[in-house]
């Protein structure tokens, strides 16, 4: 019966603990940094948002200038003039394409002009993707300095689409016509 009590004492604290403790994305030491940090969260929510509903205007004018956005596939790494023009006739939709952050870790440097993040992203189309970047404080506000988006693949399957892939990447690869 002790025993009872203590287990039931023991999960109630434990739940407590869970639903108490700060979000995953928390993670700046002064209370000025975590303002910055929801700050950040609700900036990067947006810029999703703004592509499930074609906010072409919001979406591109998150990125910085100099933005590089690194896709799915290894051949995407676009300058920010040349992903809006990839990316171009997507916008001309309802919606572009649908992200949405399940989880999401934020990080500040000691100035807090410049923040780093990764995320686990629901996908429409695909299944949980990742997304990871890097965001300065610019004049005009927060912006997207590099982001990268990638496909996650359990580990157990990888030797199941391991030949899928190098399938694929001897078709397309540049590489393939030297005799790689």
């Amino acid at each position: 019966m002790v025993y009872c009590e203590f287990m039931r004492y023991t999960y109630a604290t434990l739940l407590l603990l869970c639903v108490c403790s700060p979000a995953p994305s928390v993670h700046a030491q002064t209370p000025a940094g975590q303002g910055v940090i929801k700050e950040l969260d609700t900036f990067l929510t947006a810029w999703h948002r703004a592509a499930a509903e074609a906010d072409e205007e919001l979406y591109f004018g998150s990125l910085a200038p100099d933005a590089v956005f690194l896709g799915t596939d290894s051949t995407e790494r676009w300058v920010k003039p040349e992903f809006e023009n990839w990316a171009m006739p997507y916008f001309q939709r309802p919606s572009a394409w649908v992200f949405y952050a399940e989880s999401r870790h934020i990080f500040l440097s000691d100035d807090g002009n410049t923040a780093w993040f990764d995320e686990l992203l629901h996908s429409e189309s695909y299944w949980t993707c990742r997304g990871s970047g890097v965001l300065t404080r610019m004049a005009q506000g927060w912006k997207i300095r590099q982001y990268n988006l990638a496909f996650t693949i359990p580990n157990e399957v990888t030797n199941e689409i391991k030949p899928i892939v190098e399938k694929a990447l001897d078709k397309t690869s540049p590489l393939s016509e030297n005799g790689r």
